[in-house]
């Protein structure tokens, strides 16, 4: 066993002398979980024993006395999947935050103005999905394309027309992607455009309603359910009365909540001239910050808000692509954690160009340097950076893990007994040309893994990839 850093962490699991279990999958190899923010574990050699309903029943290390027997009646059963000396578990990756009709426009338009890639670009697309033909072209290729790349567990901003968000539920399920669906609410007829919007605030806790009782009846006899969420836009999107409203079914049905906050200078701004007040504040009156909660961007949130977030067990899906683009500021990653706020990852297709939860690892770490650094060169050393911002590739991965599946409060994301599995095995990209010790593995699988580096994603216990 080897830890990176601080206190040793030991995980012995055991059955009983001369008791034979047969397991599903038993997958022998290496692995790399979170322990916490500041700690991975690394296992060699373990055998990772799936059970039937694709829980990691049992862990067991090279040293344990059931490994050898464990093992011999795995290949004797056929169920052993043994990794090659390149080859590493990880836990999947859990992404916070997708505008799944957005995905077409990845990569396009990211260097135009927020207003005009919303009005001119991400709008009209979003409204194509009232045609199920096209909705399920996209979303099969979506979730099947977030899937090679080691996600696991998507939060997905639907549109605001459900015909489209009944396929994108129904992709999820056809691929086994552990998936939580939110339709869109926007009815503010001064922020949205007249062709792609709600008609009223009512309409849109209807048609909310609805699609909640759609996704029930999709959910029969399914072994991973997709999780309806409720999804006001944004702020500007919508109007006191819908807020109200997507307030009272949420606490009604008991579902997660997700939106925008404090990502931009714009939107930012509107809240304090519209309400006169910080739009987290705002978002809490109307009941919208609960422990099932998940806002995405938090660029320019602030000490009050984030006392806020922790106090209602908000989370943040950080996108650090996106906020290079859209976000007006580098998100304080390092002081959320320190926190203890809940945050993840998030790729924000299409404001993020990639699907790649490990793309937004990089950026997440590049942006912290950044910050801590400063990009002013008129400004001196001392004044063009704020200490202590940066985070490290330990950070980012348990965001990517961990940190999201706190948010969605999922027992996922970490190797460990009664954890789904939910995993990923990928080889390394290059040749070590000597050795490599494991805590250099995992920053060099961190840093160059793309979709070609990954062999095989498993999904509740099934194998997707």
């Amino acid at each position: 066993m080897l830890i990176f850093d601080i206190i040793p962490y030991i995980t012995k699991i055991s059955i009983d002398s001369g008791v034979n279990i047969i397991y599903k999958t038993v997958l022998k190899g290496g692995y790399y979980t979170a322990i916490d923010k500041n700690q991975i574990d690394y296992q060699a050699d373990s055998l990772i024993c799936i059970d039937e309903n694709g829980q990691i029943a049992n862990i067991v290390c090279p040293m344990d006395e059931d490994y050898e027997t464990i093992q011999l009646e795995a290949s004797q059963q056929d169920n052993l999947v043994v990794l090659a000396e390149d080859q590493v578990i990880l836990p999947g990756f859990v992404d916070l935050h997708v505008h799944a009709p957005q995905w077409p426009n990845a990569g396009l338009a990211l260097d135009r103005p927020l207003y005009e890639w919303l009005d001119q670009y991400t709008f009209p697309l979003e409204a194509k999905f009232k045609d199920a033909n096209y909705a399920h072209l996209v979303y099969d290729n979506l979730v099947e394309t977030l899937l090679a790349n080691g996600t696991t567990t998507a939060l997905y901003f639907g549109s605001v027309d459900n015909t489209g968000n009944v396929e994108l539920a129904k992709a999820c399920l056809t691929h086994h992607q552990r998936g939580f669906v939110g339709k869109v609410v926007m009815d503010n007829p001064e922020q949205t455009p007249d062709y792609y919007r709600d008609e009223s605030a009512q309409t849109a806790l209807d048609e909310t309603e609805a699609f909640i009782h759609e996704v029930e009846q999709l959910n029969k006899d399914q072994a991973i359910p997709v999780t309806p969420v409720i999804t006001p836009r944004f702020l500007p999107s919508c109007t006191d009365e819908v807020l109200v409203g997507l307030g009272k079914l949420a606490a009604q049905y008991n579902l997660p909540i997700q939106s925008h906050c404090s990502e931009s200078d714009w939107e930012n701004g509107y809240a304090l001239e519209t309400h006169g007040k910080r739009d987290a504040a705002v978002l809490d009156e109307f009941g919208l910050l609960t422990d099932k909660t998940v806002l995405a961007h938090g660029t320019l949130l602030n000490d009050e808000d984030l006392d806020r977030f922790k106090n209602r067990g908000v989370g943040i899906a950080h996108c650090p692509i996106s906020n290079v683009y859209f976000g007006n500021a580098v998100m304080a990653t390092h002081k959320i954690l320190e926190k203890d706020v809940k945050v993840g990852m998030g790729t924000d297709i299409s404001g993020g160009f990639d699907p790649s939860i490990y793309q937004n690892i990089r950026q997440a770490i590049m942006s912290s340097r950044m910050l801590e650094d400063g990009v002013d060169s008129q400004l001196s050393p001392e004044v063009r950076g704020q200490k202590s911002s940066a985070i490290t590739a330990k950070n980012a991965f348990y965001m990517a893990t961990v940190g999201g599946a706190k948010s969605l409060n999922l027992p996922t994301g970490q190797i460990k007994e009664g954890y789904a599995a939910d995993l990923q095995v990928v080889h390394t990209k290059y040749p070590t040309f000597g050795h490599q010790k494991p805590e250099e593995t995992f920053e060099k699988v961190m840093y160059q893994t793309t979709a070609s580096e990954i062999d095989h994603v498993m999904t509740q216990g099934v194998f997707v990839k």
